[in-house]
């Protein structure tokens, strides 16, 4: 690759290349420790004389811009870097555009691994055996497959091998009823969310969803000018009367509502589609987790129970398999489902192949079952350990909302609790808490704390939930 400098005319040749190397190095284009061309390679490019490149190497080495290192060669030497700051936000047009998205709030934004806590209650994270081996083959032939296309774009809905996957896959773990063709493969479920709400909703349209509910979808939905309304969630689920007139998209997580966990009744989910029939709306079905149940009979998806082609299925991969994949998908309803492939094509083309043929692959040799079987156990287990604390030596000061899928809880504070202050203790002692807070809109907020058990190992639970207790003892 060649380094980008441009030398015009003939005169001041040296001082050219001076001032261009030494601008690119100050502004930060040539980062320290990049090498730059040998002195007869650069001359070559350029058009100029050896000796020019060679008195222009020798200058910055001087003035301590550049470093040459025996038998290695020429590398941008470590300096502070003089960045020029160009237009502010202020002077542009879109400012109040950009003041729009900058001041958005960035909602379960995970930290780095390094920022983790020892004991780490953090939702959405999961630490889980893997099948690291099983994978590996996958990907390996995928890369065989890969190398048989001739390097052509695939089609933005998704690899046809990994959509007829799919199909199967929820068809017999959660009773959606799809064909391939109802499915787009997207990059988690997040822009699932994005391209259902391009093709459904302008400025101004109402969208309903549960609240407390999952943020970063009420903040997508937003940005994209919506005006959305919280409707308050009970026992049962989302309080379909009061789902507001006008409303054009629902979104709901009906078999383990976010945060809270409990799941919607089968009659609040009839009322609900017969709600959503009355207004003419779609419904995004969010079913982020449902594959891991450890009570009771199972439930229909709301999805198996529309008849007249309103519910949107959205599902992840990140929270059976791992977040760093980026893989989910959507079942769409006819209505909406060329436009929302028309938006994908036209938002990032599609998918990377690479691992939609991996999964694709790993889901029809009966790896992902396994998976989700032996991680069923596992979560199984950590799940137990914190009801059994929440029904025992923190029950003076928690109380579990009853859920029964999923790898994350809520607990309710029955006392006064001050929980940021429970959560700011709690870093000192390696524990990471996090509160309900931040997941209420419209609704009056409910003290509590959200334990996800994805991230945190099973032995780990009783000593962090010992460093709670104590906590809670001093401070409530």
């Amino acid at each position: 690759m060649e380094l980008h400098v441009v030398i015009k005319g003939r005169k001041d040749l040296a001082e050219q290349l001076y001032q261009q190397l030494r601008g690119a190095i100050e502004s930060g284009r040539l980062a320290v420790g990049t090498q730059l061309p040998p002195s007869r390679l650069l001359a070559e490019q350029l058009g100029v004389s050896r000796k020019t490149v060679s008195d222009t190497y020798t200058l910055l080495t001087y003035e301590n811009f550049l470093v040459g290192k025996i038998g290695r060669g020429t590398f941008v030497n470590a300096r502070s870097a003089k960045v020029e700051r160009k237009q502010t936000g202020a002077d542009l047009a879109c400012a109040a555009s950009l003041e729009k998205w900058q001041t958005l709030p960035s909602p379960l934004r995970h930290p780095t691994q390094e920022g983790m806590q020892r004991y780490e209650f953090i939702g959405g994270a999961t630490r889980n055996p893997f099948p690291h081996e099983q994978w590996r083959r996958c990907t390996q032939d995928a890369l065989r497959r890969m190398a048989l296309t001739g390097g052509f774009y695939s089609q933005p809905e998704g690899l046809p091998a990994l959509r007829a996957a799919i199909a199967g896959h929820v068809a017999f773990s959660r009773g959606v009823v799809c064909q391939d063709d109802d499915i787009v493969v997207c990059n988690g479920a997040q822009q699932a969310l994005d391209l259902i709400a391009r093709v459904v909703i302008e400025p101004g349209s109402i969208v309903a969803m549960e609240d407390p509910g999952y943020t970063p979808a009420r903040l997508l939905f937003a940005a994209q000018g919506a005006h959305v309304v919280g409707v308050p969630v009970d026992a049962e689920g989302i309080q379909v009367a009061l789902i507001p007139e006008g409303t054009q998209l629902i979104y709901v997580t009906p078999s383990h509502q976010f945060p809270l966990g409990m799941p919607m009744s089968a009659a609040r989910r009839e009322a609900l589609l017969t709600r959503a029939l009355s207004l003419g709306a779609i419904v995004i079905e969010d079913d982020y987790d449902s594959e891991f149940r450890y009570e009771g009979r199972p439930t229909d998806s709301l999805q198996s129970m529309d008849t007249r082609g309103l519910v949107a299925y959205v599902g992840t991969f990140s929270k059976t398999l791992l977040p760093e994949l980026r893989l989910g998908y959507a079942v769409l309803p006819p209505a909406i489902r060329n436009a929302v492939i028309k938006a994908k094509q036209l938002t990032d083309c599609h998918t990377s192949t690479l691992p939609q043929w991996a999964l694709a692959k790993f889901i029809s040799e009966g790896y992902l079952l396994k998976h989700i079987r032996r991680c069923h156990t596992v979560y199984a287990g950590r799940r137990e350990r914190i009801l059994k604390r929440l029904h025992g030596d923190l029950s003076p000061w928690l109380e579990a909302v009853p859920t029964i899928a999923g790898f994350h809880m809520a607990a309710l504070c029955k006392v006064p609790v001050d929980v940021p202050l429970l959560i700011e203790r709690a870093k000192h002692v390696d524990v990471g808490l996090y509160p309900l807070d931040g997941f209420y809109f419209d609704t009056p907020v409910q003290n509590g704390l959200y334990f996800g058990f994805g991230a945190i190992e099973t032995l780990d639970i009783d000593p962090a939930l010992d460093k709670v207790r104590d906590l809670l003892t001093q401070i409530a």
